[in-house]
């Protein structure tokens, strides 16, 4: 059923890892936070959007001191590995990952 924003909650996450800057940031990781940024990757793949949203450990939040571009909504920060944040918004059923801060504070734009 859609949700408020024409979104269906209970569609299974579909996730972008295409960003060129999300990609140099989660290849720059060492070994053991690089793994653990892709088992939680693994973890998102097999939650629906609901179930995101719900999971006190990846910690789905808005940022609000960040602007999004033209055409997106909002967007958010999570929890990517125990250490560390990564940016993402929602796109229909895609969560587009954009970034993984280097510390808790880059995520919200703060530095």
């Amino acid at each position: 059923m859609p949700g408020i924003d024409g979104n269906d909650s209970n569609a299974r996450v579909i996730l972008d890892l295409n960003n060129e800057r999300f990609q140099e940031n989660l290849f720059s990781l060492l070994k053991t936070e690089r793994h653990a940024a892709l088992d939680t990757l693994s973890k998102i793949r097999q939650l629906t959007w609901q179930q995101v949203y719900r999971d006190r450990g990846l910690k789905w939040e808005k940022i609000f001191s960040v602007r999004a571009r033209q055409g997106v909504d909002a967007i958010y920060s999570l929890r990517i590995t125990q250490s560390r944040k990564a940016t993402a918004f929602r796109d229909g059923p895609y969560m587009r990952m954009l970034t993984v801060a280097a510390d808790h504070d880059s995520t919200y734009g703060k530095k």
